[in-house]
């Protein structure tokens, strides 16, 4: 552990005055946009749900489950007939799951098996492992038929017995409007019988990069070229969040090419997507071309990786608007802003409720003493030793950092961390959900 009286760094000086804070950009961009309309719901098998959001809350028709059963294998029997360990007693039915059986005579047990329905009468289920298996002429009753059990353990009332209704009960709302469906969700709604589900539609986003300098894998890599890497993380992400990707692949670096880009992926999207050429420079031609075709606002925000944002609009032949959001250029700042700043939007779109980061408290174990005064987003991996490994490079521009990461920190402004430091994680995993 570090010595305590060692001396921090000094705090980082505060952001730019005119930068927003994230919480400020997510508070604008979420006001300014409405989920999609409640008549474009789908009904859907709920074999077909998963990751969509839920329109309509989820009501159980039924008792889960619906009657007492058994959590084990073993002997169904009234735990008044067994006084002492080594009680016999003879066994009068066996009850395998889905089969139910006859009320339990007093003085009886039924061999019973997981998930059975336990007989009226009996109000404990001894497990197996604690019983022995008895002839007749072994003291179990004559006219038993199917033998007797000697019962090794004196039971408690309720004793391996899930009751009717312990895990829901009728009439209960078991999944709630704006939930996103994970494959767990799927199998609750199917425990209470729901066969469809009312999800919101899938968000139509589009998707297109400019930039001459850019290449497609496979082609010729000519001088000054690059690959365009951007393409397929960003359809990857807007895939994984349940949204069907429009892509319209990489448009000259010109002001006529980019408008109608912009006219095309309008028409066909609620939501269009870009990352780079948003400044100022003489061959970016995305901001003059969202101005031209609707309305553009050119955020920084106080984050780092990331900074630049666009927002905006892009109007459509009937006098709606999709929305449209640009993304800074490099492949770590676009991949961070997306989950940061494009995420809650299309999940807003989908109508889901539950927006919030979902931090994890861990300890670094790493020495970070130049602290930044934007708040950071640091790639980081859990180690075995149940701390957070720092990637050496966090350079914007590193997309192996996130490959080889499985998080970030979420670093506040203008703090420095030491090896021991509890800081706030966030896993790649939650919000990719």
């Amino acid at each position: 552990m570090p010595d305590e009286k060692t001396p921090r760094a000094p705090p980082a000086p505060p952001a730019k005055p005119g930068m927003l804070t994230l919480d400020e950009a997510l508070a604008r961009l979420l006001a300014a946009v409405a989920p999609l309309p409640a008549a474009q719901n789908e009904r859907l098998s709920t074999f077909d749900a998963l990751g969509r959001v839920l329109a309509e809350d989820v009501r159980s028709t039924l008792d889960v489950p619906p009657e007492d059963n058994t959590s084990m294998d073993g002997y169904a029997l009234r735990s008044a007939d067994v006084p002492s360990a080594g009680t016999v007693l003879p066994v009068s039915q066996r009850i395998p799951a889905g089969v139910v059986g006859m009320p339990l005579q007093a003085g009886t047990a039924a061999r019973i098996f997981t998930g059975a329905q336990v007989p009226h009468g009996a109000d404990a289920v001894v497990m197996q492992e604690q019983c022995e298996a008895v002839a007749d002429d072994a003291g179990a009753g004559a006219g038993a038929g199917a033998g007797g059990v000697r019962v090794n353990a004196v039971p408690e009332p309720g004793q391996w017995v899930r009751r009717r209704g312990e895990d829901v009960t009728i009439g209960a709302v078991v999944l709630a409007a704006g939930t996103r469906l994970t494959p767990q969700a799927l199998g609750l709604a199917a425990a209470v019988g729901t066969a469809e589900l009312a999800v919101a539609r899938r968000p139509r986003v589009a998707l297109f990069s400019t930039g001459d300098e850019l290449a497609m894998p496979g082609e010729p890599l000519k001088p000054g070229a690059i690959y365009n890497s951007n393409r397929f993380t960003l359809r990857g992400l807007i895939v994984s969040l349940g949204c069907e990707c429009i892509d319209l692949g990489i448009v000259p670096d010109r002001l006529d090419a980019t408008r109608d880009a912009l006219r095309r992926a309008a028409a066909v999207s609620d939501l269009i997507v870009t990352c780079g050429g948003v400044s100022v420079g003489e061959e970016d031609h995305l901001r003059p071309a969202v101005q031209a075709e609707g309305h553009i606002d050119m955020w920084q925000i106080a984050i780092k990786p990331g900074k630049p944002l666009a927002f905006g609009e892009v109007h459509r032949g009937d006098g709606s608007e999709a929305y449209f959001i640009g993304l800074p250029g490099n492949p770590v700042s676009a991949y961070i802003t997306f989950l940061l700043a494009v995420r809650p939007v299309l999940l807003r779109l989908q109508g889901a409720t539950d927006l919030a980061l979902k931090h994890i408290a861990m300890r670094a174990d790493f020495d970070w003493p130049r602290a930044d005064r934007r708040r950071e987003f640091m790639r980081v991996r859990r180690n075995d030793r149940g701390g957070l490994d720092l990637f050496a490079n966090q350079s914007s521009g590193v997309l192996t950092s996130v490959v080889w990461g499985d998080g970030v920190i979420d670093n506040p402004s203008g703090q420095a961390i030491r090896a021991g430091d509890t800081v706030r994680y966030l896993p790649f995993a939650e919000l990719l959900q």
